[in-house]
């Protein structure tokens, strides 16, 4: 349980504080970077525990983050290339990466429930941080009217992953 809840908190700061870093009101270039980072680590870690879970329930949820995250990923690389506009890596998109892959790892190291409860209760934190920031930071901070109606159907969507990751939360306790 401690190992459980030193995870969380570590992905949970690491998100929070790469957020702040982009507290300065980022760009389109930078917005569609960030995204786009944030919608490929759920990618992977739903990868990840489509090759370890056992349980229907959390098979379900990742196969649902694995597609609806690669969906969104397609729209936004169509985005930018019909608006001729190159993502812009930044601080915020590297510690995004950085927090996602060793949260990779703190996973893999972990088996049968403790991997199911551990991959689910990220996903619920993971997508409260993420709607946090689409709605406090990213969505306010977009200039092109298409980038933000993309952020905005985004977001709708990963409300309903972070009430999806709540439910299936409460099954494996």
């Amino acid at each position: 349980m401690k190992t459980l809840i030193a995870i969380l908190g570590t992905a949970a700061l690491a998100f929070t504080s790469s957020l702040g870093m982009a507290a300065d009101k980022p760009t389109d270039p930078q917005i569609a970077h960030i995204a786009y980072s944030a919608g490929a680590i759920d990618i992977e870690a739903a990868k990840l525990a489509l090759s370890k879970t056992t349980n229907p329930e959390v098979k379900a949820f990742a196969e649902s983050m694995q597609k609806d995250h690669a969906a969104v990923n397609e729209m936004a690389l169509a985005l930018v290339k019909k608006l001729n506009v190159t993502p812009e890596d930044n601080a915020t998109s590297q510690s995004l990466a950085k927090a996602g892959e060793e949260e990779r790892a703190k996973l893999h190291k972990l088996q049968g429930a403790a991997f199911d409860k551990a991959y689910i209760d990220n996903e619920v934190a993971y997508h409260k941080q993420v709607n946090g920031a689409l709605e406090t930071l990213l969505i306010p901070s977009a200039q092109n009217a298409e980038l933000k109606g993309l952020l905005e159907t985004g977001l709708k969507l990963f409300q309903g992953h972070e009430q999806h990751a709540e439910h299936v939360a409460a099954s494996l306790k």
